[in-house]
């Protein structure tokens, strides 16, 4: 990251000189004598900081702050002037201007001002560059998967996300749903403002609503002080409400306020707080049939349901298995630095017969273990799960088959493992009770 600076001013002499003493600080200097071509050089070159004049023979320089910055949101401007005026100073200050100062007295004051502007200016880029990164990571061209299916599924919510629109995902478990909603968000315009997510099956309905819309000091036992709540962290951007038909109906009611006029009463006060944020709610139950017999709030369904998004299940998108299973192949062979793994046909066979229940969170799993469990390059039938391989044996009426696949697959976990049982279990994806039974009826 160079360091660049931009002088405009229309007196030629002024402007040569003060970039001559800006260049043996070590700066690269442009430099422009009108407005109009400074915007030029700043769209065109990585500039950090604009000296400019305030009398321009084009553009007043203080207006032109508010022209640069949407040029070059993270630039820093220093506005010079002869004859320096409160007002002017107040609105340069207004528009995003670094400093306001008057020639003359500048000498002493420039090339402090323009270290400390450039070092502002790079660190703005920096945070720019890193939520521009995180936004590329949660896009939609993150989403995985060419089925017809899934394609519709982004359309909308494409269309939807340049909105303030609440919007209700629905869909299986483990279809992808924070992932949409994140993709939304980071589409929106309030992709610079906060994410937050919640899992209202995490939570009991009085941890829920504390949570929620946050509490005051002493409105139950443990509130020793104030408490912020998850709306007022996400105020101004978005919160995602995973899980929303596990929430209670009385909590649903607050929520239906939030919704109605962006207001709410935290826990134990009586004050009416306000925020500004999009909703995002999440479910894999049939609302509308809950809502019509009475366990789930008719008006909130309405008001969530606004814009809503079938997240397809992978049963209705086989044609996306194989390659999400290649991706999640890559993703985790690069964490345990493996070598790039390809799968058999066996293997992939079995892939597409599978019945994914738990959908994309499924596979990732079950990519991730036989991803630990790979000894060569190729990825072969054997290492995936007893389960995948009981359709199989079921056929041929050899059910000792599945007990010794099970017995086998057990075996190679615990040896990756070094005998760590509880590890083992989580791998497996089952209990350590459970675990330890088997090993037993293994021996």
């Amino acid at each position: 990251m160079q360091n660049t600076v931009l002088i405009i001013d229309d007196e030629k002499k002024i402007c040569s000189l003060l970039a001559r003493i800006i260049e043996l600080e070590g700066f690269k200097v442009f430099q422009a004598n009108t407005g109009k071509e400074g915007l030029k050089i700043l769209a065109a070159q990585d500039v950090y900081v604009v000296i400019s004049d305030v009398k321009l023979p084009d553009i007043n320089g203080v207006e032109l702050v508010k022209e640069i910055k949407k040029i070059k949101p993270y630039a820093e401007v220093i506005n010079l002037t002869a004859f320096g005026t409160i007002q002017d100073g107040v609105m340069a200050m207004r528009n995003g201007a670094f400093d306001y100062i008057t020639k003359g007295d500048d000498n002493d004051k420039i090339i402090p001002l323009v270290y400390k502007a450039m070092d502002k200016a790079k660190l703005q880029f920096r945070v720019s560059e890193l939520e521009n990164k995180v936004a590329r990571k949660y896009d939609f061209s993150a989403i995985l998967g060419q089925s017809k299916a899934i394609k519709e599924a982004i359309s909308l919510s494409e269309k939807v996300s340049g909105t303030d629109t609440t919007v209700l995902l629905l869909g299986e478990t483990g279809t992808g749903k924070e992932v949409f909603a994140q993709a939304i968000h980071y589409e929106s315009l309030r992709k610079t403002k906060p994410f937050v997510a919640v899992n209202c099956s995490g939570f009991n309905h009085e941890l829920l609503e504390s949570e929620l819309f946050g509490h005051k000091v002493g409105a139950f036992t443990g509130a020793i002080r104030d408490k912020k709540g998850l709306l007022e962290e996400a105020n101004e951007g978005t919160i995602f409400l995973d899980e929303i038909g596990e929430m209670n109906l009385d909590l649903q009611a607050k929520l239906l306020r939030v919704l109605e006029n962006q207001t709410f009463i935290k826990v134990g006060d009586t004050q009416t707080s306000k925020v500004n944020v999009r909703i995002i709610a999440a479910t894999n139950r049939d609302l509308k049939t809950e809502a019509e017999s009475g366990k789930f709030r008719l008006d909130l369904y309405y008001r969530l349901s606004v814009f809503s998004i079938e997240l397809p299940p992978l049963s209705q998108r086989k044609s996306d298995i194989i390659l999400i299973a290649k991706h999640y192949l890559k993703e985790f062979a690069n964490k345990v630095n493996k070598p790039l793994l390809t799968m058999d046909d066996d293997f992939s066979d079995l892939l597409l017969k599978h019945n994914w229940k738990g959908n994309i969170r499924e596979l990732k799993n079950v990519i991730e273990r036989v991803v630990i469990l790979a000894d060569g390059n190729s990825i072969t039938a054997n290492l995936l799960p007893y389960e995948f391989h009981v359709a199989e044996i079921a056929s041929e009426g050899d059910m000792m088959k599945l007990e010794t696949v099970e017995k086998q697959h057990i075996d190679k976990i615990l040896k990756y493992t070094g005998g760590n049982k509880t590890e083992t279990a989580r791998l497996l994806g089952i209990g350590l009770t459970t675990l330890y039974r088997k090993i037993e009826n293994k021996d």
